[in-house]
């Protein structure tokens, strides 16, 4: 879709097929104000920053951060897209992200350990049963 010559548009439904959701998710993102389509009579009209904000939402979304945490990436960007401010708190998301993924790391190895020795007993044990009636 083009509104004009200089400007690439494109409809919900492109959008949609592009990354692989369904317009209900843009027009949800839409609802949180995270994205900010232009309309045409009843027709949302989305240009290329409401693309890469797509895309940077769901970036965002694989990598844990919330909904939230985006809008406040977005909202530092829009107050001045050349500041440091915006990369530190990028910077500080991520450590934290990977503080907390460590730690479930952790957990969930040693959760793994303890079911390889539930697994392990329930085995010897099932295998002492097997053995007394034969």
């Amino acid at each position: 879709m083009t509104l004009n010559h200089s400007e690439t548009t494109y409809s919900i439904g492109e959008l949609a097929k592009e990354y692989d959701i369904t317009t209900r998710s843009i027009r949800f993102y839409e609802e949180q104000g995270l994205i900010t389509p232009t309309r045409i009579g009843q027709n949302r009209v989305y240009h290329n920053k409401d693309r890469v904000r797509l895309k940077l939402i769901l970036r965002g979304k694989r990598l844990g951060f919330s909904l939230a945490e985006v809008r406040n990436l977005f909202e530092l960007y829009d107050v001045n897209p050349n500041s440091a401010v915006q990369l530190e708190t990028m910077l500080a998301m991520t450590a934290n992200k990977r503080t907390t993924l460590l730690q479930q790391l952790d957990d969930i190895q040693m959760l793994l350990s303890e079911l390889d020795e539930v697994e392990a007993r329930c085995r010897e044990e099932l295998a002492e049963i097997r053995q007394g009636n034969q």
